[in-house]
């Protein structure tokens, strides 16, 4: 048995409790792909992160991801997390005001302003494709988007590492007050091989973030994110090569999660170069050793 360094995270958040849950393991040499799934089933956290010394050269870490259901090749909070814990425990500095991440997705760079709580951290997200658009009346989209009032922009399916359709509602009270028709979400996230649809609205009028997301997962367990930077980067990508990106100079500000309790911000900057950064602010919650 040994004791490895474990903490808990909220990730996309600027205080304790708004954002969503992270766990991660550092010290993991010596466990295998059967124990960190079981580590990360028993955390019952979306995903839970685990540390290793990079093999890449230039890499400052290197990290597997796993949901309580199976490894996960690129999620946005868990990356930015792990980046936050990383440098609380003196593992990497950052160069030039960036880490780089060695995963299953490759080499992701982050980038990181600020220090302490105020610290934010960002992480260039893979490039997202368009595979799709579609109208309403799309058989496999009628039943998810039944007395959905929809915005301007089409639905789409889009890959970023995961799949997901996006929906653009005409407004945020629209978009505030839908309710989700799960059976409907599940079959078109098995049918089409997809997460589920991510619907987005602009947002009301004086607010302090400029679009807000509903992220309804319907495969293979069926749940709202509390706040997804993949599926937002994804969501940035689709803005962006409609013309449609809010903000200003390619950044805006997302509010997701407070319908089912949370309230996180997350922070998407497209650059010149048309890659997409996710980040936030990370608050530690728990920290101490697991012993597995």
């Amino acid at each position: 048995m040994m004791k490895r360094r474990y903490l808990q995270l909220d990730v996309f958040a600027d205080r304790p409790g708004a954002g969503n849950p992270l766990a991660v393991v550092l010290d993991a040499e010596g466990l295998d792909d059967a124990a960190m799934q079981a580590i990360a089933r028993w955390t019952r956290l979306p995903e839970t992160t685990f540390v290793f010394a990079p093999d890449a050269p230039g890499a400052s870490y290197r990290i597997r991801m796993f949901s309580p259901r199976r490894e996960v090749p690129f999620a946005g909070h868990p990356s930015v997390g792990t980046a936050h814990v990383v440098l609380d425990a003196g593992l990497a500095a950052p160069v030039d005001g960036r880490l780089l991440q060695e995963g299953v997705a490759g080499l992701l760079p982050l980038a990181v302003d600020g220090a302490g709580a105020a610290r934010t951290i960002a992480v260039r997200t893979p490039r997202a494709r368009v595979l799709e658009t579609a109208t309403a009346a799309d058989p496999r989209l009628a039943a998810a988007l039944r007395d959905l009032p929809l915005g301007a922009l089409p639905p789409a399916l889009m890959d970023g590492g995961r799949r997901w359709w996006l929906a653009e509602l005409r407004d945020e009270t629209a978009l505030r007050n839908a309710s989700p028709d799960w059976a409907a979400i599940g079959a078109l996230a098995e049918s089409t091989e997809s997460m589920g649809l991510c619907a987005f609205a602009r947002a009301d009028a004086g607010r302090d973030y400029d679009l807000v997301v509903r992220a309804f997962v319907g495969a293979p367990a069926q749940f709202e994110d509390a706040a997804s930077g993949a599926a937002n980067a994804t969501l940035a990508a689709w803005l962006q090569h409609n013309g449609a990106l809010p903000g200003r100079d390619g950044r805006y500000t997302v509010s997701q999660g407070r319908e089912v309790g949370f309230d996180a911000r997350l922070q998407l900057h497209v650059d010149s170069e048309g890659d997409v950064w996710s980040g936030g602010q990370v608050h530690p919650i728990v920290s101490g050793h697991i012993d597995w």
